[in-house]
């Protein structure tokens, strides 16, 4: 749990009262009034920083949100553009590479990314294993074309059965965050998680 520091500018303080209050209650249950109380302002001279209880939420995890959804959209850009004879080889090096980014950038913001994870109720910031299960499916898909044109085409994939293993997939990565697992035991359950999932989906594909 955050603690208020005194020694701070005050935008710092309502960065870290808010941060207090969110982290305890969810963004929907979380009291802008609190937060204004507990830095010792007036509403109205918050609304001097912020319009409202989302924006200053935006302004706590926006730019974390952006990096997740950017590493992983930037890897799955960069495994597309690799010729197809060699993305087999070399699938399991990049998804885990990323992986490993975002591990590692989580525990470096480790608050703001569990605010993501458990808080973000109510705001645009919700969706986020959605959007990464999303890009995924279409990375699946492009790339069971690639196997087809290099000759080893998959039997056909249930969209349903899809969904639900690649959504577990990220629920499984993003637990590791949310129950603050020491950093080297959760590098330790990546490797293995991704041995378990690679595994399937070789089975899966018919590879």
């Amino acid at each position: 749990m955050c603690k208020i520091d005194g020694n701070l500018t005050t935008l710092e303080l309502i960065h870290q009262a808010a941060k207090a209050e969110f982290l305890e209650k969810g963004f929907k249950d979380a009291s802008l009034r609190n937060i204004v109380k507990s830095v010792g302002m007036t509403t109205g001279a918050f609304y001097g920083y912020y319009k409202s209880k989302e924006e200053l939420f935006e302004a706590l995890i926006g730019e974390h949100y952006a990096y997740l959804l950017n590493c992983f959209h930037k890897a799955q850009k960069e495994f597309a553009q690799l010729p197809y004879e060699r993305q087999p080889e070399v699938m399991s090096d990049i998804s885990g590479a990323c992986m490993f980014e975002m591990l590692h950038y989580a525990y470096e913001h480790l608050d703001e990314c569990k605010l993501i994870l458990c808080c973000s109720e109510g705001t645009k910031f919700s969706g986020l294993i959605d959007e990464m299960v999303e890009i995924e499916v279409e990375g699946t898909h492009a790339y069971l074309k690639v196997l087809k044109e290099l000759g080893r085409p998959s039997p056909q994939i249930d969209p349903t059965l899809e969904h639900i293993l690649i959504t577990g997939m990220f629920h499984t990565f993003f637990e590791l965050v949310i129950h603050e697992m020491p950093l080297q035991d959760a590098e330790n359950y990546v490797n293995e998680m991704r041995a378990f999932y690679t595994a399937g989906w070789m089975k899966i594909m018919g590879q």
